[in-house]
């Protein structure tokens, strides 16, 4: 039954393997509890509701690809959509949240339609290998370097962009965790990044870093979601801008999900050789419901997270992984303050350690043929750059259009990928 349901297959998986890389996968990702009712709550949401929607809308989705996708992967609310929806959407052009809402309960319902019509299929179909390849690493880099800029390792510098940080207690317990990470790794320790987190979280209580608020208790009843709940406003919807806000978030969002998606794929060994990634469609599909359900909740548009790729690391191969990862985003209504004990700087060394894992794909990139190697380079370092994989993806495939073009390669390029180029140039001449 469970391998019908999950699949999961009981000669090549172990139950205590996906439970813990359930448990890691949920770990490495639990700051979005605390960070999205942060930045939404900067519009004049409720935080304590969007608290419960963010951990709700978490759980349905990633129970949704459980059973549906049957894979590893974890699902959340993405931390560049609801910064868009927060400083762009609201404090930028000036709309109310609960128009801004609407605006992302609509996008849910046109990535249902879209999904249902395969077209997310078809335009993931369409990135040549070595660009998949190249995803990959390119994720692999953006999630160690997430690791490295939340523990202040890495910080911004007006000059030169990004410097190495002073030593803090946060720097120095991130340091130790991806020491620890990679010990523990050599040694075989099964469970080794998930086991480096608690370790640095514990660590983190004398260096101040853990923080453990007075009057702690590890349990607490989840708050109301009454005032966010389906707080739609559909006055100001009807207008040539909200049309150019739901493209954008549309946009942002497929390949958002699509480059994660096969970065992810490509780690755990399902990916085919032609390229083909088995239930793509019901990981596509779980996604849009759990944004428009998430958006009738009270929280930003969900994506597929980099973040599975910890779990993916420990040996989860299945939807029994992403079953365990769900199941924490329900207990997490409930022990809520023992979650967000857990500091970013303890996550650091598995995120790092994530992106070593998924720098082996460069080796499969064809560095031979500069028409494939330079797209291949793009799309890797302007991830990374930007601080987007959409961005990294869209500059990549434009990239490798253009010279295969212009280089008589033209047969190499599918009619989806001109139609792609086309819109990510029209997109970059009206964004």
């Amino acid at each position: 039954m469970i391998q019908k349901l999950l699949g999961f297959d009981k000669q090549t998986m172990r139950i205590r393997t996906e439970v813990i890389a359930g448990i890691t996968t949920f770990l490495t990702m639990s700051y979005i509890l605390a960070v999205n009712p942060s930045i939404l709550g900067t519009t004049g949401m409720d935080k304590g509701a969007v608290f419960t929607a963010t951990a709700l809308a978490s759980a349905i989705a990633t129970l949704l690809l459980a059973f549906m996708a049957k894979l590893p992967f974890a699902q959340a609310p993405s931390m560049a959509l609801n910064a868009f929806f927060a400083f762009t959407l609201v404090q930028g052009m000036g709309y109310s949240w609960q128009t801004a809402m609407t605006a992302m309960f609509v996008e849910g319902v046109i990535f249902i339609l879209i999904t249902f019509l395969n077209i997310r299929e078809i335009i993931l179909n369409s990135i040549p290998m070595n660009l998949r390849y190249a995803i990959s690493a390119g994720i692999g880099m953006f999630i160690a370097f997430i690791g490295l800029k939340n523990a202040g390792i890495i910080e911004s510098n007006p000059v030169t962009y990004v410097m190495f940080g002073a030593f803090t207690p946060s720097s120095v317990l991130a340091m130790v965790g991806i020491l620890l990470s990679g010990i523990l790794i050599v040694k075989k320790v099964k469970g080794a990044l998930f086991y480096s987190i608690l370790i640095c979280t514990l660590i983190g209580i004398p260096l101040g870093v853990t923080e453990i608020p007075e009057g702690f208790l590890p349990v607490s009843m989840p708050h109301s979601m009454e005032p966010t709940f389906c707080k739609f406003d559909f006055s100001e919807f009807f207008t040539l801008d909200m049309a150019v806000v739901i493209f954008t978030l549309l946009f942002m969002n497929i390949f958002d999900t699509v480059g994660t998606l096969v970065g992810l794929a490509s780690k755990t060994g399902i990916m085919g050789e032609d390229g083909h990634i088995p239930h793509v469609k019901e990981a596509m599909m779980s996604d849009a419901i759990g944004t428009t359900i998430g958006a009738m909740m009270g929280s930003s548009t969900i994506t597929t997270y980099v973040e599975s790729a910890s779990g993916i690391a420990e040996g989860g191969r299945s939807g029994f992984t992403s079953l365990i990862t769900g199941l924490m985003f329900i207990l997490a209504l409930f022990f809520a303050p023992l979650f967000l004990l857990i500091p970013s700087a303890a996550t650091s060394g598995a995120l790092v350690l994530v992106g070593v894992f998924m720098m082996d794909s460069i080796s499969k990139i064809d560095m031979e043929d500069m028409s494939e190697a330079l797209p291949a380079f793009i799309t890797i370092i302007m991830m990374v750059l930007t601080y987007s994989i959409a961005d990294g993806m869209v500059l990549g495939l434009l990239c490798y259009v253009l010279v295969k073009l212009f280089c008589g390669k033209h047969k190499d390029i599918s009619i989806t990928m001109y139609i792609l180029a086309a819109l990510f140039i029209l997109k970059f001449i009206f964004a």
